[in-house]
This record gives C-alpha cells, structure tokens and sequence, in this order.
C-alpha cells in the first residue's frame, strides 16, 4: 500500500495547528536519537535496546472488558470492590499509550509558552498562557480559530491560569505584570485581585475554590495572599522567605493548603488557623528549589518537584513518615520553562517531562526526553511517552497536552481513535 501523503500545515493569523498524520520515516532516520529508547513496564530496566519501542507493556495483565463491567455492577450494588476496578481501569489505560502519538501541534506565540489550563466543562478545550502575556482559548476538536488574547510582550508572562468554576466563561491569570485578575475571553479584566503596583514584585502562582469561593496567590518575594471571590483580601502574609512558586488548595478539604517555594520548603497550611508566618501546621524540607507541590485527585497524597532531579510524594495523613522519593532528572534552566511533576486526573499516576542530565546516576547514551509515568503508589517507571516528531524538552505536562520546550503546544492522542481522548 503506497504511503499516505502528509496533510500541510494548517496555519491562522495566530496559530499554526498540525493534523494528526502517519508515521513515514524508517527506524533509521530516528538514530542515533531512538536508539537507547527506554519503555519501561513495572519494575523493568530502562535499558533497552531500538527495536523495543513498545515493549515493556507485554508485562501489564489488562483485565478482560468483561471483569470491568461485573465490577461497575458489584460496585453500583454497594460492595466494595472500588479499588479492583480502579486498578483494572488504570492497567487499561497503560496499555493504550503504546498507540498514542502527537495529534495536533499549535504555534500560536513569539514567545515561549508558559501554563495551560483545561476548561472545566469543555473536554476539547484549553488555555495556554506565554510568556509575552499572550492567552490563547483554543478548542481543537473545531476548525474554528482559536480565540488569541494579546499580552503586553516583555514581562507580561503568565505564571498562574485557571478558569472560574463559577463561570466558566471567566479565568483568573497571576503574571509578572504584577496583577492576579479575573478576565473574559474577549480580554476584558472583571476583577483586578491583586496589584503590587511595583515592576520588582510579580505574582507567581494562583489556585481558586469553587466551594469556599476563595482564590489565593503567592508572590516573587514569598507573600501569599488570600482572597473571596468579591475581591476582599482576607489576609496577606510572608509565608516564606523567597519566590512561591506554587499555591495548591487541596480538592476535597479546600481549607488545606499547600505552599511551595525556592527557599527549599514546602509548607501546608490550615486556611482555618493562620494567624502569621509560624502558623503552618507542617514543613516539609528539600534539597533544592522546589518548582510545585500538587495533591493527588482523591486529596490523600501530595507530590512535589523539585529544580534538579528528585519527585516526592508525601502522605496527606502522615507528615512526620518520610516520603516515597523518585530519581528523576528535570532540571532546572532559565530559558526552560519550569517542570512540574502532575498527577493524572482520573488515575493514581504521576506525569511529568524528562530532561535528560548527563550528572544523573543513571543517564545513558542518547536518552531520549520522553513524557514519564509512574506509580503514584510504588514509585516505579510505568511508561515512556515519545513521539520522533517532538524530540524537545516537555516542560508541562496536564492532562493528554504538553509544553514543549520554546513555543509549541502538542495535543496527543491515540492514533486510531481520531478525536477520543
């Protein structure tokens, strides 16, 4: 069969969005690159050899379509069987990302791209900040334009990028302008949160709740300020001695909050106590810089990233135990933006982008800068997500979109599933 032809890049005044094509180039264009490709399964080495591109996953038992549908039944009949199906539902996932590749890829920016966000309600529909301050609202599941939000260019980036969950129409955005506001997707500011009116103090990070109906957001100097929706600061205080990176409220007790800075902590916080800068009810030590510091779905675990080589999780209901610690090289640069381990939305996996390191302990000839999952439980190597079209540097990584290093937004997707993510 002749190959297909590769469909041209479909270009707009704003973005430059690729279609999803088949792969024509032979195993040899892809080395001396590809040759060390690790696709690891649980427990497995990382050192494989090029012609194991997927293997790693003939070792995953994927549970029969039959099993799943008797244990949505014993589940909807009340009997505990949650946690069976759970992982049964999560080892099928697995075994899909051996068929996903690079869907869509979008340009829209001349600077690189910063955060992203989904739409709450809109499956297909995403915001991505840079670092001009440009915001782009982009649905690709429509040929539709995407809607381009221009920023002020030098110093404009966008830290912080979440929607309103009380009107989805809405997003809040913290950036080095110096502003955490509420804006409409014609540009328009509803509501200015918070202003430092000085060009030597930016806003780093933002989190909102829908329930307590609070937003909070830190700054470059390690304040961390905490807002209702009507705009009223309810307290503004330094809780940290350097840059807060990340302000994570915990999705199922909104009142937990967890800080994460470069002085080398992360710091979890009773929304309820805080009475100063010593009231945090635990803080967590780190070798470096951390860049995040995420709760799991389920509230129950806290990972965090920190500037050189070292994920952790934490257990929400035990402080004091050490934490499950995961060699993993992303260090830190300054023209990169920075990399932050995720969890995935519906499953117990951690996600994040590899930068290999030369100084790592275990960096092979040719490694290949590959999305990571692992265990959130073990701590093990589950996959290694790559596509030979986008060998850069994957800075964010949030749900099935990445960042890839400059200015490129890559949609992925399984190959045979078109649209179906």
């Amino acid at each position: 069969m002749a190959p297909r032809k590769r469909p041209e890049t479909q270009k707009t005044p704003e973005v430059a969005v690729r279609p999803k094509s088949k792969r024509s180039r032979s195993p040899r264009e892809l080395e001396p690159e590809a040759k060390k490709l690790c696709v690891k399964g649980p427990g497995s080495s990382r050192r494989f050899d090029s012609g194991c591109l997927w293997a790693g996953l003939a070792s995953l038992q994927v549970p029969p379509p039959s099993s799943i549908v008797r244990a949505l039944h014993h589940h909807k009949l009340g009997n505990a069987v949650w946690p069976s199906l759970q992982q049964g539902l999560q080892q099928a996932f697995l075994h899909s990302l051996a068929s996903y590749r690079i869907f869509q890829k979008a340009a829209p920016f001349d600077r690189r791209a910063t955060s992203l966000t989904w739409h709450p309600t809109h499956p297909s529909t995403l915001a991505v900040g840079s670092k001009g301050g440009d915001i782009m609202l982009w649905n690709f599941g429509i040929k539709d334009k995407p809607t381009f939000i221009k920023g002020i260019g030098a110093g404009g980036s966008i830290t912080g990028l979440k929607f309103n969950p009380l009107d989805t129409n809405q997003f809040f955005t913290s950036s080095m302008e110096g502003t955490t506001r509420l804006q409409d997707f014609k540009g328009n500011t509803v509501r200015v949160f918070a202003s430092s009116d000085t060009c030597n103090v930016w806003f780093c990070s933002l989190d909102v709740s829908a329930r307590s109906r609070m937003v909070v957001t830190g700054d470059n100097v390690g304040h961390v300020i905490l807002l209702n929706m009507d705009g009223r600061e309810l307290w503004n205080l330094r809780m940290h001695k350097k840059k807060v990176t990340h302000v994570a409220l915990n999705p199922c007790c909104d009142w937990f909050l967890a800080t994460a800075s470069v002085d080398q902590t992360v710091k979890i916080w009773d929304l309820r106590q805080v009475r100063g800068k010593s009231s945090f009810l635990h803080s967590l030590p780190h070798s470096h810089p951390v860049n995040a510091a995420c709760f799991s779905p389920d509230g129950a675990q806290l990972l965090t990233t920190d500037q050189k080589s070292e994920l952790r999780v934490y257990s929400a209901s035990q402080w004091d135990c050490p934490p499950s610690l995961i060699p993993h090289p992303h260090r830190h640069f300054q023209h990169l933006t920075p990399i932050k381990a995720t969890w995935h939305p519906r499953y117990n996996l951690i996600v994040v982008g590899r930068y290999p390191d030369p100084n790592f302990k275990s960096c092979t000839p040719h490694e290949l800068r590959t999305i990571d999952v692992f265990d959130g439980n073990s701590g093990k190597m589950m996959f290694q997500l790559y596509d030979p079209e986008s060998s850069g540097i994957i800075s964010v990584r949030f749900g099935l979109v990445s960042l890839l290093l400059g200015y490129h937004i890559l949609i992925w997707s399984q190959e045979e599933a078109g649209m179906r993510t």
